[in-house]
């Protein structure tokens, strides 16, 4: 049996999948996998203690062997789920507070990390469902008992990795449109600055022609050019208020 669990890689800032053995026999079960899974060491941990006690709540049948090793297994997916939903949650908050631009990168970040999460539990359910064939010999009368349960861990798993995804591509889509939406904001204010100062530069250039009908030279002619400048801003700046441009 081969399953491969997601193992948050905190330098990389993504869930990779790690392998892992199984191994069934009669009487026993040995699991193999390449790098240091937290959970397989917790509960190695509990079953030396459970050794030295002299308790016997682990070695009733294979099946609740691997029902104990998996569950603990899911159990640590769900915590690594839990910690996106919650980083899902800043991001939210801070979407609603003016930094769109900066939940660009960590809303990529969050979303690639569910990606490859989903990745490595994405087989399971068929895996898993395979060892309805399992010979009862082998895993116990009452291994189908504990493959259900399995299941149900895998299917908690799956709902809250949904939820997840769900929430941050909705956010997502909520991030994009309040950028789009500031930054036609910006390019509107530009617009109307460059229409509202297009007579002034207008004005200024024509007043620098070499005609005798300008009013250059004229008593007050300083007066009358910056009269004209402002009203024909005015007078934009008046149009554009009408048309609710600004």
């Amino acid at each position: 049996l081969i399953l491969h669990f997601p193992i948050y890689d905190i330098s990389r800032k993504v869930s990779e999948p790690c392998e892992v053995d199984f191994i069934l026999g009669k009487n026993f079960i040995i699991t193999a996998h390449y790098k240091s899974i937290i959970p397989l060491h917790e509960l190695v941990k509990i079953f030396e203690v459970s050794i030295l006690l002299k308790e016997n709540n682990f070695a009733k049948s294979v099946g609740r062997l691997i029902f104990l090793i998996t569950k603990k297994l899911y159990d640590y997916a769900l915590r690594q789920l839990e910690h996106i939903h919650a980083k899902i949650s800043e991001i939210e908050e801070r979407i609603f507070t003016g930094q769109e631009k900066e939940m660009v990168k960590e809303i990529s970040y969050v979303q690639r990390d569910t990606l490859e999460f989903q990745r490595a539990i994405h087989a399971h359910g068929s895996v898993l469902k395979s060892l309805y064939e399992t010979d009862p010999k082998i895993t116990g009368k009452d291994f189908t008992h504990y493959l259900n349960g399995m299941l149900a861990e895998l299917a908690r798993v799956e709902n809250l990795l949904d939820n997840s995804k769900e929430t941050i591509e909705l956010l997502r889509g909520t991030n994009d449109s309040l950028l789009s939406n500031k930054t036609n904001e910006i390019m509107k204010i530009l617009t109307v600055m460059a229409f509202i100062t297009f007579p002034s530069m207008l004005l200024s250039s024509l007043m620098g022609m070499n005609t005798k009908w300008l009013p250059v030279g004229m008593p007050g002619d300083f007066w009358v050019i910056i009269f004209l400048i402002i009203s024909s801003s005015l007078i934009f700046y008046w149009f554009f208020k009408r048309k609710k441009w600004i």
